[in-house]
């Protein structure tokens, strides 16, 4: 595939595409959000019937379509066309996951989250009820 167009995604590869995208945006995928993104392909019942083992084949392909001219374009309207409207909520609660997984927002993050947002459709009340979930899900005894 080359990395010169938008290349035709399953859901779960555009999923995948939309985690990495969103904990790559402040320039560092940290150890925490890259066991988030594995968590996820493990317990995100749309992985049952995926292998594991092509997560990160996957995800190097996005780090490569990422680097391309219009890359993010390319990620969003790639997952865009990938992901059914039932599966979007789904998509963005995956991406918000993994970027809230090591405890900070950089505002990169959230300007891509909120494009992932504004593509797969995202009302402003089912996102704020997502992002509370997943603050909660990563809070600690230490979390002030």
């Amino acid at each position: 595939m080359s990395a010169d167009h938008a290349p035709r995604l399953t859901p779960q590869e555009a999923i995948i595409y939309l985690m990495v995208t969103a904990s790559a945006s402040d320039g560092r995928m940290s150890e925490q959000e890259l066991r988030s993104i594995g968590r996820v392909v493990r317990s995100f019942s749309l992985f049952d019937n995926s292998d594991e083992e092509t997560l990160v084949e996957t995800a190097e392909a996005c780090g490569k379509l990422m680097s391309s001219e219009g890359g993010l374009h390319k990620v969003l309207a790639s997952a865009s066309a990938a992901i059914p409207a039932h599966l979007a909520e789904t998509a963005y609660a995956a991406a918000v996951d993994v970027v809230t997984a090591d405890g900070g927002l950089a505002m990169t993050e959230i300007r891509v989250l909120e494009l992932i947002r504004t593509t797969l459709k995202i009302s402003d009340d089912g996102a704020a009820a997502i992002e509370r979930a997943a603050r909660a899900r990563h809070m600690t005894l230490d979390a002030v």
